[in-house]
């Protein structure tokens, strides 16, 4: 029998988030990466993910296509659907970030709804949106995938940036594309923005 919902109760621990930082010498944060499939999310996420671990830095990269092969792997790609996903991975983020980890997120999460939902969910103070703003014409391009070419042929319904939309962040705490600055500036960047540092709003450099 499953139990009523007032039967779930809440169970303060001894540590707190704080400690956990103390611990590990670090701020607990979750950067978000969202933008276009192909745009360079998870490319940037594990390199980012590399960079603070050789740093000293404890942290974890929840990536779009690894998720949908445990956590996630009963939902399909509806609208419905995809706002669960997001729901999910904020969780998992929140619980990430509350052991102290920095989380390192890369989903297309294309509805400003959802996203503001993952910031609820996270805490406006731990969740930075970054916005791989890579355009449309060079991820088609990149199609790595081959799913822009599938979803051209009718064979994708609801592929995003093509028969299904895709909101840009309106106000996200960094941007980055891809197609026009350099890996190594978009790294530092990032490294600035998960350690807590000014970022520098550097000019594109061209590849």
């Amino acid at each position: 029998m499953s139990k009523a919902k007032h039967d779930v109760v809440w169970h303060q621990g001894k540590v707190s988030q704080r400690e956990r930082e103390e611990l590990l010498c670090q701020n607990a944060s979750t950067l978000w990466l969202t933008g276009l499939s192909a745009a360079g999310k998870s490319t940037l996420a594990f390199a980012l993910e590399k960079a603070l671990i050789d740093l000293g830095k404890a942290c974890f990269v929840l990536d779009g296509d690894n998720i949908r092969h445990g956590l996630n792997k009963d939902l399909n790609f509806s609208v419905q659907a995809r706002t669960e996903n997001i729901r999910r991975v904020a969780e998992v983020a929140k619980l990430m970030n509350e052991a102290g980890l920095i989380v390192i997120t890369a989903f297309i999460s294309p509805f400003i709804a959802d996203r503001e939902s993952a910031r609820l969910i996270i805490g406006k103070d731990c969740f930075r949106e970054v916005y791989i703003s890579t355009p449309l014409r060079v991820c088609e391009a990149r199609d790595p995938k081959g799913l822009y070419a599938k979803a051209r042929k009718g064979n994708l319904q609801e592929f995003t940036g093509l028969s299904s939309p895709y909101e840009p962040p309106t106000r996200p705490d960094l941007t980055l594309d891809t197609s026009k600055i350099a890996f190594e500036t978009s790294i530092a960047q990032l490294v600035e923005l998960a350690l807590g540092s000014p970022v520098k709003r550097l000019q594109a450099t061209t590849l």
